[in-house]
């Protein structure tokens, strides 16, 4: 671990990727209770589509990304709405058109040689500025979380209820919106904008096979996400793999053991 820290570049993907994966744990468990989980998957391919357009035109790609996915989250929660087009089928509708978009884009501007680093991820793909403007979004993003964190748990639960008490559900679910598109972003450049969802839904999926509570879901679930992390980082160094899969196959590892250990548990 020691000789690792001593590569720049790791360094920013190990603090990209342990706030990435704290905000996406958060907001997974949040997403999957409400029936919500592909919205990460949808948001990614977005993410993908502005990626290719801000390469081709020579532009940061974050902040192209960042705009382009928080107006596709607010589009997606007004498609949802629509009694003619519901969850899956908005996410369908908006994710397919972006990717579509985005491999055109690659193809005419001749980026196809960079698909690899856009839909898997790159922990090369980090500089600097990535670094200061990840720490600053994800910040943005955990203070949010646990300051709404009573109106997001009441909304999670029951929305007809939670209005009934004053909370206003369209506006918390708009901010878990927000939230969970400033995560799609930023991090996108390590894990990929086809395995970034991964790291919304495995943590939160793995600890309510044990945990009860809805707090307890959620510790588990942050601890789980950065140990799967920094253990898929720590295998693709060494084993020169890329760092997506790496997590993602530790996560879904974890999975698999957690709910055998429930399945145990329920026959004791």
């Amino acid at each position: 671990m020691i000789e690792i820290l001593s590569y720049d570049f790791m360094v920013r993907a190990l603090i990209i990727g342990t706030l990435v994966s704290l905000c996406a744990a958060l907001l997974g468990v949040v997403l999957v209770l409400k029936r919500y989980s592909m919205i990460g998957d949808g948001l990614s391919h977005v993410g993908f589509g502005a990626l290719a357009v801000a390469a081709a035109a020579n532009l940061a790609p974050l902040a192209v990304a960042v705009p382009v996915v928080i107006i596709s989250a607010f589009l997606l929660l007004r498609l949802s709405k629509n009694s003619k087009i519901k969850g899956d089928a908005a996410i369908a509708v908006i994710s397919s058109t972006a990717l579509a978009v985005g491999v055109i884009v690659a193809s005419v501007s001749g980026l196809n040689t960079d698909l690899n680093t856009y839909l898997f991820g790159s922990i090369l793909a980090t500089t600097k500025a990535d670094t200061i403007l990840c720490i600053l979004l994800s910040v943005v993003v955990i203070v949010v979380f646990f300051v709404f964190y009573n109106k997001i748990f009441a909304v999670t639960f029951d929305e007809d209820f939670s209005k009934a008490s004053g909370v206003r559900p369209a506006l918390y679910n708009m901010i878990i919106a927000l939230l969970t598109a400033l995560t799609i972003v930023i991090g996108m450049r390590i894990m990929g904008t086809l395995l970034i969802s991964a790291l919304i839904i495995f943590p939160a999926l793995s600890s309510m096979k044990l945990c009860k509570s809805f707090k307890s879901v959620i510790v588990v679930s942050g601890a789980l996400s950065i140990i799967c992390f920094v253990s898929g980082l720590v295998l693709s160094y060494y084993l020169d793999i890329p760092t997506g899969p790496a997590v993602v196959l530790f996560n879904c590892a974890v999975f698999v053991v957690f709910y055998i250990v429930s399945v145990i548990k329920a026959r004791l």
